[in-house]
């Protein structure tokens, strides 16, 4: 308690707290940048960091961390344009929210929700870190292909009317992951002797065609249609009422600690926890409540963002107590931590835990502000659907191509994106979700590559995934997530007949 007091002494050093102030808004800017990545925010920021002294660099570049995931859902919940691959899932009831003239609503209970997710994931960081570890490090590769799995089974879910449809583009998805180099034999495939299909076909500017792009092809074709001018929306209503916050709060909880546990999976990341964590909302949910997901419902909101939020200190988990990287982020901050003299291990908190606490305590920091600066802003940010259209869906879709070149600095992602906005424009206008095929994109890859490597553990034996509890018990919780939503509607169907 001592050295936790002694720390929120330090972060609260007049140039700490202005760094971590400036670090929480310039992540918010670039996180609601589609294509701007978290790991993009803190890796523009990591020479700027290395100027400082340790405490000052290493929570600049975690205050950039909490603000971009929080950025990435402005664009998300008023475009439908998620800002980073973390804030996909909370486009699925955010953007319906707004089109309800909800959108105050929708970005005050993102704001709450990611505060409270990284409040509690670095609360869990500082108490119970070596504990998590311990768990993260039974994970090998059975455990991450189960992982992975999981992840896959939510498809279901998010599926909206028909689940044949989202499964076909889940199937659709995983086809195009497998383009690339093998990732066991590094045979090329799918590649057709193009060499910028080597390394695959990144799935962020997928994600930027198929969110952005798509539906501002959508919104081109209405205003040439109908020249209709841009609908007034209510913004007056900014904070949720109290009855409204009782509505959401296990579900932040409980998706704060699914984003704690995911993000201390050296592999897993914001995206996987944003989606996971909206799947098992929807699961605890009341039958009548799991209808309304998709449509607007603030649960969804709340949980993706409380899930994506929570990983920013499930991450540091493996990061500070074995010096193993969470996600691509902590590989950055890892970097960082090396450059100014903290070798991450067991020895960390031994040889530097004035300085680990004073981190802890610029987290719990960052962590406030994001909440604070989201509803701050919410009257800012809506300015945004008062853009007349013949404007603002130019600038959309400028900014997606920037966001897709920024990427690689090549063309070639450009040219992807401006496809997948094309086949996301046809699958909105024939009923086929998008989400499906992101998190098949995502996921894909690392499903494929941990599989693989456990049979070659296993020598070919399949029994490996079922004789490890973890794995055993993810595999399950897999069949269920898949199934239950197809019986669910099952029953639906049947009482519905039956009423007619």
């Amino acid at each position: 308690m001592e050295m936790m007091l002694h720390g929120f002494m330090e972060a609260f050093q007049f140039n700490t707290i202005t760094l971590i102030i400036l670090g929480v808004l310039a992540g918010i800017i670039i996180g609601s940048l589609p294509g701007l990545t978290a790991t993009m925010g803190v890796a523009l920021f990591l020479p700027i960091s290395l100027g400082m002294d340790a405490i000052g660099g290493i929570v600049l570049l975690i205050a950039v961390y909490f603000g971009s995931i929080y950025g990435g859902s402005i664009a998300a919940i008023l475009l439908n344009t998620p800002g980073t691959p973390a804030s996909a899932a909370t486009a699925l009831d955010g953007y319906p929210m707004t089109k309800a003239g909800e959108a105050g609503k929708a970005l005050a209970i993102a704001a709450i929700a990611s505060g409270a997710g990284g409040l509690i994931s670095t609360l869990m960081l500082t108490l119970i870190s070596p504990q998590l570890s311990t768990v993260a490090l039974r994970f090998s590769a059975p455990e991450s292909f189960a992982l992975a799995l999981f992840g896959l089974s939510i498809i279901s879910s998010i599926s909206g009317k028909s689940v044949l449809k989202g499964l076909a583009v889940g199937v659709f998805g995983l086809i195009i992951a497998t383009v690339g180099m093998d990732p066991m034999t590094s045979y090329p495939r799918f590649t057709f002797d193009q060499p910028t299909l080597l390394t695959g076909i990144n799935f962020i500017p997928v994600m930027i065609g198929l969110f952005a792009v798509a539906e501002a092809l959508i919104q081109i074709e209405n205003h040439l249609k109908v020249k209709e001018k841009t609908k007034s929306i209510t913004t007056n209503y900014i904070f949720p009422k109290l009855r409204e916050l009782k509505v959401i709060w296990m579900s932040v909880i409980r998706s704060s600690f699914i984003g704690t546990f995911i993000g201390s999976v050296p592999g897993a990341g914001a995206d996987i926890a944003a989606f996971v964590a909206y799947n098992e909302a929807k699961r605890f949910s009341t039958k009548e409540e799991r209808d309304t997901f998709g449509k607007g419902n603030p649960k969804g909101i709340a949980s993706a963002e409380a899930g994506n939020n929570g990983v920013t200190g499930g991450a540091m988990v493996p990061l500070l107590t074995l010096g193993i990287p969470g996600d691509a982020v902590a590989a950055v901050l890892l970097g960082a931590l090396m450059i100014h003299g903290m070798r991450p291990g067991p020895m960390l908190f031994a040889d530097n835990a004035e300085m680990v606490y004073t981190l802890f305590a610029g987290m719990f920091i960052a962590a406030v502000l994001v909440t604070i600066f989201g509803l701050l802003g919410v009257k800012l940010f809506t300015k945004v659907l008062y853009v007349p259209k013949h404007i603002l869906l130019p600038t959309i879709l400028i900014l997606s191509i920037v966001g897709a070149y920024s990427i690689n600095n090549n063309f070639f992602d450009v040219y992807v994106m401006l496809i997948a906005g094309v086949i996301g424009y046809f699958m909105k206008k024939y009923g086929f979700p998008a989400s499906p095929l992101v998190l098949a994109l995502i996921l894909g890859p690392m499903a494929e590559s941990e599989m693989r490597r456990a049979l070659v553990m296993s020598e070919g034996s399949y029994a490996i995934f079922f004789t490890r509890p973890i794995s055993a018990t993810l595999i399950a919780l897999a069949v269920i997530s898949m199934i239950a939503p197809i019986i669910f509607r099952y029953i639906q169907y049947r009482k519905e007949n039956k009423a007619s």
